[in-house]
């Protein structure tokens, strides 16, 4: 019956993939008409606004997950129902803060994609949470996975500017509490909810854990066209940790079986 389960699991993976992927298609609303060719030049525009209205919130993100991380430390067996709805409630609040604002260029923008993503991702981390379908400990995770650590630092800092020539680093160390990008943005705030759920592994939802690294990986591949933007660009070195630790997530269930195999 488990191994019945599990290859059902495995097939359903590719269906879910696929059907994320086609939600990441969904076409943009805009005030003003666009082209296909600038959907990703709208996004970048609506990015750049997004966050500007709840900037004050920001330190609450940074706070709270420091808190979380504490807790986890000192009382593991009753957080992992707590994360997860934490993760679950920050997803819905990023479907209504990110994908939707006034931009100079295309007007109001509404982020079909984003917005559905999001807030499926949300709803399945509420239902985690109702199950109580996470574990919490940093007692039983290999040394090896803190050669993450910096880049999910990284993502947490954001440590960046924007001005009228583009994107340029800022490593002002007070964006570690400030940043409004992180607990407020789906591509700053993935690589450290991936990160402990690394840690925690195999002791997470498979379902959830593997649909949030495939969407983490799959956004993370669409910024990558911040590279080709001279003015861009540390937005798109920015982008590398969602990167990499969504591919390191999905690939890890297969390293944790080989030295289950092995062991």
């Amino acid at each position: 019956m488990e191994n019945k389960l599990i290859n059902q699991r495995k097939r359903l993976y590719p269906v879910l993939y696929i059907a994320f992927f086609i939600i990441s298609m969904l076409p943009l609303y805009t005030e003003k008409p666009y082209t296909p060719q600038e959907t990703q030049d709208v996004i970048i525009n609506l990015l750049m606004v997004v966050t500007t209205p709840y900037k004050a919130y920001a330190p609450i993100f940074h706070i709270l997950t420091l808190l979380m991380v504490t807790l986890i430390a000192w009382q593991p067996a009753k957080m992992g129902r707590v994360l997860a709805g934490y993760m679950g409630l920050n997803y819905l609040i990023i479907a209504l803060v990110q994908t939707m604002g006034t931009t100079v260029k295309y007007g109001f923008v509404l982020h079909t994609g984003g917005m559905v993503m999001y807030g499926v991702l949300g709803l399945v981390w509420l239902v985690v949470a109702y199950r109580n379908e996470l574990q919490t400990s940093f007692k039983s995770f290999s040394w090896q996975h803190l050669l993450l650590l910096p880049l999910a630092l990284l993502a947490f800092w954001a440590p960046y500017v924007t001005s009228g020539s583009g994107v340029k680093p800022d490593f002002n160390p007070l964006l570690l509490l400030v940043s409004p990008d992180y607990g407020l943005t789906f591509c700053f705030t993935t690589p450290i909810f991936l990160f402990l759920l690394i840690l925690f592994y195999p002791q997470v939802n498979k379902l959830a854990y593997r649909i949030t690294a495939f969407n983490g990986l799959l956004y993370g591949l669409f910024n990558l066209t911040h590279w080709s933007n001279p003015e861009l660009r540390w937005m798109g070195f920015l982008h590398l940790p969602l990167i990499i630790i969504s591919v390191y997530s999905l690939i890890l269930p297969r390293i944790y079986k080989k030295k289950q195999e092995v062991g």
